[in-house]
């Protein structure tokens, strides 16, 4: 029988109708829907004239029945039409438009004067431009990104995608920009996707170009041989921690935390007819939840609440957060069997919370200061730890980073903080990371210098099951380039320690603790002390 789909979806109407519980029909409707949009037919030119009528349907199923799981499925399907868009958006980068940025190549003992958030130190002679996008994209490259500054030309920069699969499609991409100290003050303008090339892995184009610019001020400085190296030294304490917030309101940089995301060109998402319509899904399970404890119902009223709020670009409004993270509490209690997505679903929302604005993002930031750093020309150090958290998230507002505390967590993965390119000194003691492969994102972060990994799990458990969340073992980064003549350091074999390997050969740590692991035995330390040469601490103890 030769049916076109619109009689075809006119047919799944009618089986629904018989039967709400027919989930064939749901399924087979929504594939219909997606090819008559996609197709541009007659009666389906635009999502705006299509899923409103769609959400009414779905509401006969679902307030008829709130424990068939059946219509809840195709409206999960509705609210994914509604919030996403085919175009890949440029979300965030990192220096942010409009900054003014200080490049110091060596350390200062005074720079009161600049702000520890727009100050990066480096010497590398380069420093990262990073680019965030809503989506994973192929092709970024000087062609169609171009980068103007009295530095260097684009089609010197080489692109590369941070994806921890080797993938040539990734949603963050990184170039280093090099820099003169002969050129001191420089004048930097990025244009992304104004010559085509950008696509996603759907295959729909860039389409809304970006500007952004900021300014880059370079200060050689020779270093005070008295003066230690936050960047090479740190002592995860408390008391060397001091809140930043406290200082007078006129040294904090609003810059960098106003101007954290992009916001160029059309925004799809924020069309009115999405964000009305969200709305109105809002209204509607709430009352359901008026009426009923529906664990269903919660969650996706939650999903509604988030996907709403990621339309609204100011921060005036975020008690949206605190009712959402309710939410995922009651559903903790209410459905045990699916804890851990609640908990990582819990985690991901009370990061968005804390980054959602300047006010509450800076009750986590504070200042080193030891015996022998100053508190003054040390960046900041975003402290996120004691918070529970098991899933890490909001990477696209923390670029800025160079220092992270994730101590005392619940994280089995750091999946993401490969796009934190500042990072210099990162601190994850007290987790549950189980093996060396959770670490595999560190990789691709080459300004880390002191890593802190104490007291997890890794070497209580023989089978390291993180490898395959992958399609395939085989597809997996760590150990695909196993090279057999490098199965030997000295006199101990590395093939029970590979994953190790893997993660540590590529960095060049300065220190490093480890201790309160199953794995961290003296031989493994060796390992560790022969792999990495620019190592000159290692559990607290100054090495030779």
């Amino acid at each position: 029988m030769n049916r076109s789909e619109q009689d075809e979806l006119k047919y799944t109407e009618d089986m629904i109708n018989t039967n709400f519980s027919n989930y064939s029909a749901w399924h087979n409707r929504s594939v219909l829907l997606s090819n008559l949009l996609e197709k541009k037919a007659e009666g389906f030119l635009s999502k705006e004239n299509v899923l409103p009528e769609e959400y009414e349907f779905i509401h006969q199923a679902i307030f008829t029945d709130p424990d068939d799981q059946s219509g809840w499925f195709y409206h999960l399907w509705l609210l994914d039409q509604t919030v996403k868009t085919d175009s890949p958006l440029l979300v965030s980068s990192w220096p942010s438009h409009g900054s003014d940025i200080l490049l110091m190549v060596d350390r200062c003992h005074n720079v009161s004067a600049f702000s520890p958030f727009t100050t990066l130190h480096s010497d590398s002679g380069s420093f990262p431009i990073v680019l965030y996008f809503n989506q994973s994209v192929e092709g970024v490259s000087s062609f169609t990104v171009t980068v103007e500054s009295g530095f260097n030309k684009s089609e010197d920069l080489v692109w590369k995608p941070l994806s921890v699969s080797n993938s040539q499609a990734a949603q963050v991409w990184v170039a280093h920009l090099k820099f003169s100290t002969s050129e001191l003050h420089s004048s930097v303008e990025i244009r992304v996707g104004h010559s085509k090339g950008i696509t996603s892995t759907r295959g729909f184009q860039y389409s809304y170009p970006s500007v952004f610019s900021f300014k880059v001020n370079v200060q050689p400085i020779e270093r005070d041989s008295s003066q230690g190296s936050v960047a090479e030294n740190i002592l995860w304490r408390e008391e060397n921690f001091k809140v930043y917030g406290t200082q007078s309101e006129e040294s904090i940089p609003i810059v960098s935390f106003d101007q954290l995301s992009l916001r160029n060109g059309p925004e799809p998402t924020a069309s009115n007819w999405r964000a009305e319509a969200l709305a109105k899904e809002i209204e509607c399970f709430r009352e359901l939840l008026s009426l009923m404890d529906c664990k269903i119902g919660k969650l996706t009223l939650a999903r509604l609440l988030m996907a709403y709020d990621a339309m609204s670009f100011s921060c005036a409004n975020k008690l949206v957060h605190s009712e959402v993270l309710e939410l995922y509490s009651d559903l903790m209690k209410l459905d045990p069997s699916h804890y851990q997505y609640y908990k990582d679903e819990h985690s991901l929302v009370l990061l968005q919370q804390v980054t959602s604005c300047r006010e509450s993002l800076l009750k986590h930031c504070f200042q080193y200061m030891d015996s022998i750093s100053s508190t003054i020309c040390n960046p900041i150090c975003l402290r996120l730890n004691n918070l529970s958290l098991s899933r890490m998230g909001a990477f696209e507002k923390l670029l800025w980073v160079q220092i992270l505390d994730l101590g005392h967590n619940e994280l089995q993965s750091i999946e993401g903080l490969e796009a934190m390119q500042l990072l210099s000194c990162l601190s994850l003691r007290n987790n549950k990371l189980r093996s060396f492969t959770a670490l595999d994102p560190l990789r691709k972060l080459k300004s880390l210098r002191v890593l802190d990994i104490s007291y997890n799990q890794i070497g209580e458990h023989s089978i390291d099951t993180t490898r395959y969340l992958c399609s395939s073992p085989l597809s997996h980064s760590v150990g695909s380039e196993w090279n057999k003549d490098e199965t030997v350091i000295g006199d101990v074999t590395l093939i029970n320690y590979w994953e190790a390997f893997f993660i540590f050969k590529e960095l060049n740590l300065k220190q490093l603790d480890i201790m309160g692991n199953e794995i961290a035995d003296e031989k493994f330390k060796l390992i560790l002390v022969k792999l990495m040469p620019t190592l000159k601490q290692l559990d607290g103890e100054l090495l030779g």
